[in-house]
């Protein structure tokens, strides 16, 4: 059974809407070549770090709903990182019974 992730990705604030869509893009297509799927991803825009890293002040925040077997998260997390155009990603596994109350 697939389980259920919430991805939070940061891009960098310098790309324009066209890249950043293709960035989602080349997410989404690494995440079903693993056999995931994403149901929802929404942008929360551009957001000031607390304080620089790697010398950058920002970045653009999306989150992510997907499932994917327990067992390619790591593959997942390693193609990601091979993805120059995210900045940095965090992921948590989701309760599947609290997810369906916030509904």
């Amino acid at each position: 059974m697939k389980t259920l992730y919430e991805g939070l990705y940061i891009f960098p604030e310098t790309l324009d809407e066209a890249q950043l869509d293709q960035a989602l893009e080349a997410v989404k297509v690494e995440l079903e070549k693993l056999g995931g799927t994403l149901e929802s991803s929404t942008r929360l825009g551009k957001r000031s770090f607390a304080r620089p890293l790697r010398k950058k002040k920002g970045g653009i925040y999306v989150v992510n709903m997907f499932r994917l077997e327990g067992g390619q998260m790591a593959a997942f997390k390693h193609r990601l990182k091979l993805t120059t155009n995210v900045f940095r990603a965090q992921f948590m596994q989701k309760d599947e019974a609290a997810t369906a109350q916030e509904a």
